[in-house]
């Protein structure tokens, strides 16, 4: 029913499309780059589709137009490096026009903005590679502010030329700080604008509306998404859950490539080099010279960073949390085929001694809700999923490892399959609603665990953290409502909407796609050989269209699930989370299903979070924790950085001296050698202050029961 009355929506958008878009202005000094026909008719589409099959049933209006037009400028230029205040100004015109223009195809506004952009990129790298060779004062105290999103658009010329040779002056003295002579300097420097100046010949119309369309969709929620023809290829390739490359997600942030995400089960995941927020700065091909991917476009730093597997690459990064002065991390990697179905859960055993008593406590870690469905269709029976393979890893530490204990750590687990969230809830609940999902209608379904009997009913703790997300929401949340176990960590992330992707050449019928053909064709005609026009590809939408709510009734939308046992976040809840979304979805609740708790926890809670905070009275590794996350959120709100070479040094010594200090004060604690500058720490000295404290807290819960 759905794909009929999308196919007639698509349809009369096809037939409405007589009337022209306006003449686009034309930026002088640069080519223009211009919309292609059927982008005006994906526009078309993609205001109709969210109108009438978006969870939040909203009409497109002047607000929303004047929210899309801020988003809009600020995904260009974001640190108002580029722009001025009189660009800005005249910009407004368009501000309450983006919904009708949008609704009518007709992009020449947005497309006009972005020509202007590429004209005053283009100007100030220009600029920029011209200031290079002028001589710099380092000793002069001045600071750079790199961080200019909160204030004003410079009024003039001046004003950015000042920011900008700023701005060279700071990268030099980066370069400088890390012993490079200057020639060299200024060699580096300026390939580096050169590059930067490259770039923006390779951007083509599809960059464009893409570009455009992330700030339409954006501006509706976080979660519904328009993908390119190309971008839709690299969806369908994750979705197919098998690349090759180091397994992180990158996006551009300032500028500069920040990974968002580390894939489970990747060279990036298996190092413990790289962590959610590292910046990277260089890339370099085996033990080849180092590129700087400082204001590349994403896919093309994507390109160098990704590659055969078997190959080496080096990345310089700067660490998650340091200022971009830092001095730099330089990280190996061996490219892999990350093939996600094989991403399996694994199990280690940790005992834990109280009162003269050994505890012994399994933990499995389950880095994605994952299942081979094509393998499963086929009746292979040892197909691969997350339930079938933590039931075996269950039955072993049951079995054979005799452990007294179970902790299932969804940390980083940013969800995937819901029917493999149910059926792992089923482990450890008997038989049972999971999740409940309420459409775009209102009509709400209760998904259930229908299997009686559990694979383990023994005590039972989760481990979740700010991006546990989606499905690790569901379980966690489950397991909560049902008083089946303990959950530690930080307040999760909060999605709990489902999208569903639609292939938009899959709504339309030949004849449609024939028509745009001769449109795009402009002609209309056959081309040589007497063929059909090549068919246009449309690209493909992720729509929000429904949402989850825990048995409870309570959502898991924006709040997500608030753990029984707190701990501080690394993470920066303000700026990690649905909740920091402008655009998400509100919490609410439903009527709870129907289920019947296995027991009420609620005394023991109390009784486990006052041992817990006792703990912590005393714990110097949970002190220091907590001045780490106050540092580094010190850190993080720092908008400017000192000019002067002797200051900035001492800075960054500073910083490299207290961080070894840390890592040697919590190697005393735990009686291990202190590390001397310059030395590394192996995988297994690294410190996990929440998963030893929860084991603890696990002893305790079998201490009471």
């Amino acid at each position: 029913m759905l794909k009929r009355i999308l196919l007639v929506t698509f349809t009369a958008a096809v037939l409405a499309c007589q009337a022209s878009p306006k003449q686009q202005p034309v930026v002088e000094g640069i080519p223009n780059i211009k919309p292609a026909e059927q982008q005006s008719l994906v526009a078309r589409e993609v205001v109709a589709l969210i109108e009438n099959y978006n969870y939040k049933k909203l009409k497109l209006n002047d607000s929303i137009s004047s929210l899309v037009f801020d988003a809009y400028i600020e995904s260009l230029d974001p640190s108002k490096n580029y722009f001025l205040s009189a660009d800005i100004k005249a910009f407004e015109k368009y501000r309450n026009t983006l919904d009708d223009d949008f609704r009518n195809g007709d992009l020449s506004a947005p497309f006009f903005i972005f020509n202007v952009y590429l004209k005053r990129y283009n100007d100030w790298i220009s600029y920029s590679i011209s200031q290079v060779k002028q001589k710099y004062d380092f000793t002069r105290d001045e600071t750079y502010v790199f961080d200019r999103e909160k204030m004003p658009w410079a009024n003039s010329a001046v004003e950015l030329q000042d920011i900008w040779k700023k701005r060279v002056k700071y990268e030099l003295v980066n370069l400088k700080i890390a012993g490079t002579e200057e020639d060299k300097n200024i060699e580096t420097l300026t390939k580096r604008y050169t590059n930067l100046k490259s770039q923006v010949g390779k951007i083509n119309n599809q960059d464009v509306f893409q570009s455009i369309m992330d700030a339409f969709t954006e501006t509706i929620d976080p979660h519904t998404s328009y993908f390119n023809p190309s971008n839709a290829q690299a969806f369908a390739e994750d979705m197919a859950r098998s690349f090759e490359g180091i397994g992180a997600r990158l996006q551009l942030d300032n500028e500069v490539i920040k990974i968002s995400e580390i894939i489970p089960g990747g060279p990036a995941f298996r190092s413990k080099t790289l962590s959610a927020g590292d910046r990277i700065i260089g890339v370099a091909q085996g033990d080849g010279e180092f590129e700087d991917v400082i204001g590349w476009r994403l896919e093309n730093s994507v390109a160098k960073i990704k590659g055969p597997k078997g190959t080496k690459v080096r990345l310089k990064i700067i660490p998650s949390g340091q200022e971009m002065s830092a001095k730099p991390v330089i990280i190996e990697l061996v490219r892999e085929k990350i093939v996600m179905e094989e991403q399996s859960a694994q199990k280690e055993v940790k005992t834990i001694k109280s009162n003269g008593k050994d505890y012994k406590i399994g933990i499995i870690k389950v880095p994605a809700f994952y299942a081979d469905f094509k393998a499963a269709k086929a009746g292979d029976p040892n197909y691969k999923s997350t339930t079938r393979d933590v039931k075996l890893l269950l039955d072993t530490l049951k079995n054979i490892d005799k452990v007294d204990a179970v902790m299932m750590d969804l940390r980083a687990n940013g969800g995937g399959s819901l029917l493999e969230a149910i059926s792992l809830t089923g482990l450890f609940i008997d038989k049972g609603p999971i999740v409940q999902v309420k459409d775009l209608r209102g009509g709400i379904e209760v998904d259930e665990d229908t299997e009686a009997g559990v694979a383990w009913d023994g005590p039972f703790g989760v481990m979740v953290d700010r991006l546990s997300a989606s499905a690790s929401e569901i379980f966690a949340g489950a397991i909560q409502d049902y008083g089946r176990g303990m959950v530690f960590g930080t307040q999760t992330y909060g999605k709990g909407t489902v999208q569903s992707s639609i292939d938009l050449n899959s709504l339309v019928n030949r004849s449609i796609l024939q028509r745009l053909a001769a449109l795009v064709n402009k002609d209309g005609a056959v081309v040589a050989g007497g063929s059909q026009p090549e068919m246009p590809q449309l690209g493909l939408i992720n729509l929000t269209m429904a949402k989850f709510y825990r048995v409870n009734g309570s959502s898991t939308q924006h709040k997500g699930v608030m753990p029984d046992i707190v701990f501080p976040s690394v993470y920066p809840m303000d700026k990690i989370g649905e909740d920091t979304e402008p655009s998400a979805l509100p919490w609410d609740v439903i009527r709870k299903s129907t289920f019947l708790p296995v027991t009420d926890l609620t005394a023991t809670k109390e009784k486990l979070k006052e041992l817990h905070d006792q703990r912590m009275e005393k714990s110097e590794e949970y002190k220091m924790l907590q001045e780490d996350i106050q540092e580094m959120k010190k850190r993080e709100k720092e908008v400017s950085v000192s000019l002067n070479m002797a200051k900035l040094k001492a800075e960054r010594d500073s910083l490299e001296a207290k961080s070894l200090a840390r890592t040697n004060q919590l190697r005393a604690l735990r009686g291990l050698t202190p590390l001397k500058k310059g030395d590394k720490s192996t995988k297994e000295e690294r410190f996990d202050f929440v998963e030893d404290e929860s084991l603890k807290v696990m002893v305790d819960l079998m201490q009471i029961k």
